[in-house]
C-alpha cells in the first residue's frame, strides 16, 4: 500500500467518524432543553423594534 492510499483510507474512516460525532454534538446542543429560551430569543430578534 502506498502512503497516499494509507492516508486516504485513514481520512475516509476517521474523517467520517469525526463528522458524525460533530453532527451528533450539534444536534444534542440544539435540542438540549436549557437552550430553548436562547434560541427563542434569537428567533424573535429580527422582529424587535429598537
Amino acid at each position: 500500500m502506498s502512503t497516499y492510499e494509507t492516508l486516504a483510507n485513514f481520512a475516509q474512516t476517521w474523517g467520517l467518524l469525526y463528522f458524525v460525532l460533530i453532527f451528533a454534538g450539534v444536534l444534542v446542543y440544539t435540542f438540549w432543553p436549557s437552550n430553548k429560551k436562547r434560541f427563542d430569543d434569537a428567533a424573535q430578534m429580527p422582529l424587535r423594534e429598537d
